[in-house]
């Protein structure tokens, strides 16, 4: 692969990784600075640029709190964070193996940042594509407005709107970056009929929301839902009336009487204030049935059979969000379940329960991603030998089922579907095995 590629704004000029097996483009815009007249706008495509654009730094991550105080994640994620932050966030990086060619069709793993939709970058330590390249998948991650900058909705902007709505901006960045991606990617040696979409938390909800959504139809390939995903998740039914409420009561804390003051109202003063709305129903920012984007509830689109008819791997972690009650395993196997009555691919689910060295965590929400990533080594945690072994099956099982749909491969633990003649899910944790999954009442 080139150092230098050309999309369809002009040229880029990535760098070789240390180990010289993958070139990475770094800080690549997919759409214009949403800022200006353009803060609560739909991402709109960016302008053209003459001679060799470089692509060797990190952009700025959305506004946001600052979470390196945070007792947990603070020290696990965000400890030693440098980035900037900026309004101008859309952007997107692309790892792809050294050996890449243009036209290669190999396949596409397109990630999306959790975060609560109010936080995270794509850049974030615990990312990282030069696994996924060795591994043969080209690597993407984005950035995307998060909370109030990603999801304000109001009647003033409906107005501004031929389709007479608001709110939804994050999402809607994130299928301009799949619109990118399918566009572009053959350029770096990807596939664009091979994309797979993942993310984790807020990401994971973000990838339910673009497979239950006709704008991204035909463009992903398949799915992997972690931490937040399947038949009574973490999604709520969040009206846009709902929405509206919340914007206007943030607007009230600012002062600002209307969209053009909004709109002259600091980014960082947003993101400070955007903390303080309370939601009645789940997170306060959140994609909400604007019937363009989501004409249904993601729940309602999935029992529908409207959801798209891709592969799909999913699952949690033992110690995930409202883990007492079980509610992420029992929606993963309800997803299954419903994808097996509509008669369509069965589903991979997994539990990820490895209590992971160092304290007491345990195996807490977002403990999967350094295995995942292959990024153990830019922890702190005293790594014992079978997380090694743990990092190198989840790395090859999340690369294989972006090639074909299935995780399986040579050297790994048989991992089965599930079907109702096996209901089962594989246990990703001091042992690598199948076993039963949680058993959910039709």
């Amino acid at each position: 692969m080139n150092t230098i590629v050309t999309v369809k704004e002009g040229a880029l000029e990535g760098a070789f990784s240390d180990d010289k097996q993958s070139v990475i483009f770094k800080g690549v815009p997919y759409a214009a600075p949403p800022v200006g007249e353009l803060r609560w706008k739909r991402p709109q495509p960016h302008a053209k640029w003459e001679g060799v654009r470089p692509a060797l730094e990190f952009s700025a991550k959305a506004p946001q709190a600052d979470l390196s105080k945070m007792d947990l994640y603070g020290k696990e994620f965000y400890s030693d964070e440098n980035l900037k932050q900026s309004e101008d966030c859309l952007y997107l990086n692309i790892w792809t193996p050294a050996s890449a060619q243009p036209g290669d069709k190999l396949p596409v793993f397109f990630w999306i940042h959790g975060g609560a939709f109010t936080h995270g970058s794509g850049a974030e330590k615990e990312f990282d594509g030069e696994q996924f390249a060795k591994n043969g998948v080209v690597f993407v991650s984005i950035n995307y407005r998060v909370g109030a900058l990603g999801f304000f909705a109001h009647p003033e902007l409906d107005a501004e709107n031929p389709e007479g709505i608001s709110g939804n901006y994050g999402i809607y960045d994130q299928v301009a970056a799949i619109d990118w991606v399918y566009e572009n990617i053959a350029a770096f040696g990807g596939d664009p009929d091979c994309i797979t979409a993942a993310g984790q938390s807020a990401g994971c909800m973000s990838v339910q929301t673009l497979i239950s959504s006709d704008l991204t139809r035909g463009k992903i390939k398949r799915a992997v839902l972690q931490s937040a995903g399947g038949l009574g998740g973490l999604s709520h039914d969040v009206s846009i009336e709902m929405r509206v409420k919340s914007s206007k009561e943030l607007m009230e804390k600012l002062g600002a009487k209307n969209i053009e003051e909004m709109r002259a109202v600091p980014a960082e003063k947003i993101a400070e204030v955007q903390y303080t709305i309370q939601s009645p129903r789940g997170l306060a920012w959140q994609p909400v049935v604007d019937n363009v984007l989501l004409k249904a509830s993601v729940d309602e689109v999935a029992l529908s059979g409207n959801a798209h008819d891709i592969d799909y791997m999913i699952g949690c972690t033992g110690g995930d969000i409202a883990a007492g009650d079980r509610i992420l395993e029992k929606s993963a196997v309800r997803w299954a379940k419903n994808q097996n009555k509509l008669g369509r691919c069965p589903s991979y689910i997994y539990f990820f329960n490895r209590q992971l060295p160092g304290d007491n965590a345990g195996a807490f929400h977002s403990s999967e991603l350094w295995y995942v990533f292959h990024t153990m080594n830019r922890c702190w945690r005293p790594w014992e030998p079978c997380d090694y072994t743990l990092e190198a099956a989840m790395s090859s099982y999340w690369a294989n089922f972006a090639k074909t749909g299935d995780p399986n491969g040579e050297g790994l633990p048989t991992w089965q579907p599930y079907t109702a003649e096996h209901p089962v899910r594989m246990l990703l944790a001091e042992e690598i095995k199948e076993e039963n999954a949680i058993a959910v009442e039709d």
